[in-house]
């Protein structure tokens, strides 16, 4: 599945991590990809158009269960990283 989105071009400032169950203040964990890669990212994402786009479609695949006990994005991580990458 991909998306193509328009964005700000930005620099992107988040996290991965597979091990650290923690997440700061001001920041969430999603998980991206078939193997549901976890991603620490700014809260401030989630104001941002193409950000909103995600999770529109997480809301459609998912609804409210994410079994992952953190937001699942359903897109490719390679997708994830290019739309954040535009984000900061």
């Amino acid at each position: 599945m991909g998306f193509r989105l328009s964005g700000i071009v930005r620099k992107a400032s988040f996290t991965s991590s597979s091990k650290a169950m923690e997440v700061q203040k001001g920041y969430l964990a999603v998980y991206v990809g078939d193997k549901m890669k976890r991603f620490v990212i700014p809260i401030s994402y989630l104001n941002q158009p193409s950000f909103q786009d995600l999770l529109s479609q997480a809301e459609e695949e998912f609804g409210y269960d994410h079994p992952m006990g953190g937001l699942t994005i359903p897109c490719e991580e390679n997708v994830f990283l290019d739309i954040t990458s535009r984000l900061s």
